[in-house]
């Protein structure tokens, strides 16, 4: 089975495929012809994710699926929510994010978080959703070298190692995105 990952972050990219099994392999944007950046206009994470598959499906036609994914701070209302990827503007840095995350929180104690990932798949002429979550904290310094995003500052609970600090393999079994993609997985598995 072949399917469209409606993204071009190949960090992503190889998170993803990491999971999969063998019998199902992704097919990039770039694969398929697509070199526009697939808009995000929505105002929930669920409403990106698929605004971003049903571009694809209908521009090209093709089952696939897109991911959108937020940090949810609770001491900032949420925030940066659906904003995370261009928090500290729309230039998309991560250190930049990160560093404004860290400034804003300096002077809060609470410090819990959630990352939320939504993944839309557009399948056999349906739209399914799968939600991961993963609690935890938002660390007071950046710690770690795996990873991407927010990772070097969010702690998932009952953990001491940042996601920066975990393998891939252990960030996929406890991670939000890594939930969702198991429910894909297992989804298009009964397909």
């Amino acid at each position: 089975m072949t399917i469209v990952f409606a993204t071009n972050n190949p960090n992503k990219i190889r998170e993803v495929q990491n999971q999969l099994p063998d019998h199902i392999r992704l097919i990039s944007l770039e694969a398929i012809g697509c070199l526009v950046d697939i808009p995000e206009t929505q105002d929930t994470i669920a409403g990106n994710a698929i605004q971003k598959a049903t571009y694809i499906k209908d521009h090209f036609g093709l089952d696939c699926f897109a991911d959108d994914t937020g940090l949810e701070i609770t001491a900032l209302n949420g925030a940066p929510g659906v904003f995370s990827a261009r928090y500290a503007g729309p230039q998309r840095n991560a250190d930049d994010n990160m560093n404004l995350v860290l400034s804003r929180l300096q002077p809060k104690h609470d410090r819990t978080a959630q990352f939320k990932t939504v993944i839309a798949l557009h399948f056999q002429g349906d739209l399914i959703t799968f939600e991961g979550i993963c609690k935890g904290k938002i660390t007071e310094t950046k710690r770690g070298t795996d990873g991407f995003g927010y990772d070097p500052i969010f702690q998932p609970a009952n953990y001491k190692a940042t996601f920066a600090e975990l393998s891939m393999a252990e960030k996929n079994r406890i991670g939000h995105r890594g939930q969702a993609v198991a429910k894909l997985i297992s989804y298009l598995n009964r397909h």
